[in-house]
């Protein structure tokens, strides 16, 4: 990883609710609400952002884990601000605590852990 990314640092982005993003299981509608799944989707998303200008050309990261507490529904048309912001970095680990706010009222909070490694140790790891 190149120098110069630091605990402290942030990214956030910002979404809105649509139908794609709502709960369903199996294809089937559960709630028009933001799901769960969409919510981790783009806590690791926006945390890939802060690692992305630090990428070596024959590095990548990879989610190592993601914990995500949803505390409020958001519905169709909601904005919601996603926003990562790192708070250790342990050699080729970098953990970064996440807020999704609407309006200023909470959604949701997480963590994620990524892992940064050599493309070819991933192409190892999964044996291709």
């Amino acid at each position: 990883m190149r120098d110069g990314l630091k605990a402290g640092q942030t990214a956030s982005i910002e979404v809105i609710v649509t139908p794609d993003m709502f709960a369903r299981f199996e294809g089937k509608l559960v709630h028009p609400v933001y799901s769960t799944v969409s919510m981790v989707y783009h806590m690791e998303w926006v945390s890939r952002q802060i690692i992305l200008p630090f990428l070596e050309e024959d590095e990548e990261g990879m989610g190592g884990a993601v914990t995500v507490k949803h505390v409020a529904p958001c519905i169709e048309g909601a904005e919601v601000v996603i926003t990562a912001t790192v708070t250790d970095l342990q050699g080729n680990t970098i953990l970064t605590n996440v807020r999704a706010e609407s309006k200023g009222r909470l959604v949701g909070v997480g963590e994620v852990k990524q892992v940064v490694l050599p493309k070819a140790k991933i192409t190892e790891i999964l044996g291709s």
